[in-house]
């Protein structure tokens, strides 16, 4: 490893510590998404999700989908935080799996897509209709799968690297210091809750969910489908995300400018459907794992 790398790796682990939005949507965004994803789950897919599940979560996998960013701050668990995005060139507004998904600290393919191609093979690995012993821990792959499907469809966790997925860009959120990752991962959908919810997730959650059914039900299809019959396919929501954030995230975002209502009720219909596009997915990806598979279930 060559002093670049180093240099690379060590302001990665830096940034990871010092900036808190780094990591996700936040806690109520990963709610949601596990949330709809619960309606949308086949009766295998939800019967194999609850008995996989800890027992804290009571049978509920929305409860448990933001335990990748609960544990990130922990030494055992540090490895996972390149997880949770995936850089791509500055203006570039495209990306490229074999360019953009490196290697990290020894372990191949440390980002957010490869993340979600590697959990869902830990779960298809116990569910292929196998005698054989089971390598991985299911429940862990279960929740990173949950919370990583979430991510991939933040938009500026697929960002520039320049300015780290705009967690560099230092902006006001109306009078509020932040910074520009941290706005899409949070406080668009904290101003939402209070302003057109009650402050009260659950309204925000039915309001998304009346949306698939009505506003976007000639969609959804086209969101649970994988290109050549794959299980899970993290690439085009990656492109999406790209470009939505070139479109949409950096655009009239610029460091020291503050973002107002006209930011945020032109952004907001954005966020509420990668929310939904999120949710979907998951529960399509689920019910492919776990179709007609109940082995684990039954155990």
């Amino acid at each position: 490893m060559d002093g670049f790398e180093l240099l690379w790796i060590g302001r990665l682990i830096l940034v990871l510590q010092l900036i808190p939005g780094v990591l996700g949507w936040g806690k109520e965004g990963h709610y949601v998404i596990c949330k709809i994803a619960e309606a949308y789950l086949s009766e295998d897919a939800s019967v194999a999700v609850k008995a996989l599940l800890p027992d804290r979560a009571e049978g509920d996998l929305a409860s448990v989908c933001s335990w990748p960013d609960e544990i990130r701050h922990h030494f055992h668990w540090r490895w996972s935080g390149p997880l949770h995005y995936v850089d791509t060139p500055d203006f570039r507004c495209n990306y490229e799996y074999c360019r953009d998904c490196h290697d990290y600290a020894g372990r191949k393919d440390m980002c957010v897509t490869g993340a979600i191609y590697n959990y869902t093979m830990q779960l298809m690995s116990a569910y292929n209709g196998s005698n054989s012993e089971v390598k991985y821990n299911l429940t862990e792959a279960l929740m990173f799968l949950s919370h990583f499907v979430g991510d991939v469809h933040q938009p500026l966790h697929v960002g520039f690297i320049g300015d780290e997925g705009g967690n560099t860009i230092t902006v006001r959120w109306y009078r509020r210091k932040t910074n520009l990752h941290h706005v899409w991962d949070n406080m668009i959908i904290e101003s939402a809750k209070k302003t057109f919810y009650d402050s009260d997730l659950s309204n925000m959650i039915e309001s998304i969910q009346k949306n698939i059914t009505v506003g976007w039900s000639d969609d959804i299809l086209l969101w649970e489908s994988c290109a050549l019959g794959q299980t899970v396919c993290p690439d085009p929501y990656a492109s999406e995300s790209i470009n939505l954030a070139c479109k949409f995230a950096y655009r009239n975002a610029t460091p020291g400018s503050t973002l107002k209502d006209d930011y945020f009720l032109s952004r907001l219909p954005v966020v509420e459907k990668r929310l939904a596009q999120s949710g979907i997915r998951l529960a399509a990806t689920l019910n492919r794992i776990f179709a007609a598979r109940s082995s684990i279930a039954q155990e």
